[in-house]
């Protein structure tokens, strides 16, 4: 039978370098503190011993876990999925690890989940989900990032949703629509994609353009959905029949289940309607006709909220912190990404 390996304990790292154990402890708890002739050697002495560091015993030993949780409202919007997808993906980056919870918009339940992240010693968190408000937030123990919600109290990363709107009316008016028409959710005006709305009506006051803003309870099903963007279609089908239409939809998966209904309807997307949606997440792309939309640069948005919130956990750790006189708030720039919906058969450019 072979013989079980040994763990590596401190003490025989401090044997083999020649180091305290108090030199050690600082390496793995507070790298800097050592020069850097002096980490070297501790890393080369734990690649020589192949040492395997035992996470448990770490957290422990300093209350430090390398953990952040995430509070999303839902992943069946296609923007809350990607968004997650690409936080997750900054670990390679920051090397922090991740606790999603999904609050589903009830706040007791955000509560309860806050918790028990809590209860798991979280040295930050990120809020996706617009069910509690920043006030609240902010007296957490811990560092919280916003995206994309009400951010009064709390440091954000937004998306310019005012510009981004206004990108897509200047898109569908190059295209000589007749008719602009805007689909939304009811939108509090303290969350940021409520500029969406704002720009929308802004542009078509600005330009004079015929335009219209459908603003209802579009459901949290696919179903429900359907229903809703169905009854939108023949409303708009009925008013506007003849006229060269243009549709801007606050949302890609809002986007595709309405495009799925048009070429349902007239087996096509008709030469006169053009259809744009907002994030440009996967589905925007995967559409049975690629669907225009403006790009929040999701992306960056996760990986600057990621940053952001490392730089305060790594400022509480300091021996003299300096807290933050005043949330931050980080505006990503959004870019316009033009697809067969609008562009009619051309390659996205």
């Amino acid at each position: 039978m072979a013989e079980k390996k040994k763990n590596i304990t401190f003490n025989d790292i401090a044997k083999f370098t020649g180091f305290s154990k108090t030199t050690i402890s600082r390496y793995f708890n507070n790298p800097d503190s050592l020069t850097p002739e002096n980490q070297k050697i501790v890393s080369d002495a734990l690649e020589k011993l192949d040492y395997k560091e035992n996470k448990v015993a770490r957290i422990l030993a300093n209350g430090q876990t390398e953990f952040i949780g995430i509070l999303i409202p839902n992943l069946y919007l296609a923007y809350y999925s990607e968004m997650l997808n690409q936080i997750l993906s900054t670990y390679e980056t920051f090397g922090y690890k991740f606790l999603v919870f999904i609050g589903k918009d009830k706040e007791e339940t955000e509560r309860k989940y806050i918790q028990e992240l809590l209860a798991y010693k979280i040295e930050g968190l990120i809020v996706l989900s617009h069910t509690l408000p920043s006030l609240e937030l902010a007296s957490l123990p811990i560092p919280v990032v916003a995206v994309e919600r009400e951010d009064h109290y709390i440091s954000s990363v937004n998306c310019d949703n005012y510009s981004g709107s206004f990108k897509a009316c200047q898109l569908l008016a190059s295209h000589g629509c007749q008719v602009l028409i805007h689909i939304n959710t009811p939108t509090d005006r303290q969350i940021p994609a409520y500029q969406r709305i704002q720009a929308f009506s802004d542009y078509c006051k600005e330009q004079n353009q015929k335009h219209e803003i459908l603003i209802q309870p579009l459901g949290t099903t696919y179903e429900e959905m359907k229903e809703h963007l169905g009854n939108i279609l023949d409303s708009i089908q009925e008013q506007y029949n003849g006229l060269r239409i243009g549709i801007f939809i606050s949302g890609d998966t809002y986007a595709n289940i309405f495009l799925n209904l048009i070429v349902r309807k007239y087996g096509k997307l008709p030469d006169d309607w053009f259809l744009i949606g907002f994030d440009d997440s996967p589905v925007s792309r995967e559409a049975i006709f690629p669907i225009s939309s403006i790009s929040q640069q999701i992306e960056t948005i996760a990986c600057e909220a990621v940053r952001l919130l490392v730089e305060q956990i790594a400022e509480r750790k300091k021996e003299k912190p300096v807290s933050l006189s005043r949330p931050v708030h980080k505006m990503i720039s959004p870019r316009i990404i033009p697809r067969e919906t609008t562009e009619k058969n051309n390659s996205e450019s």
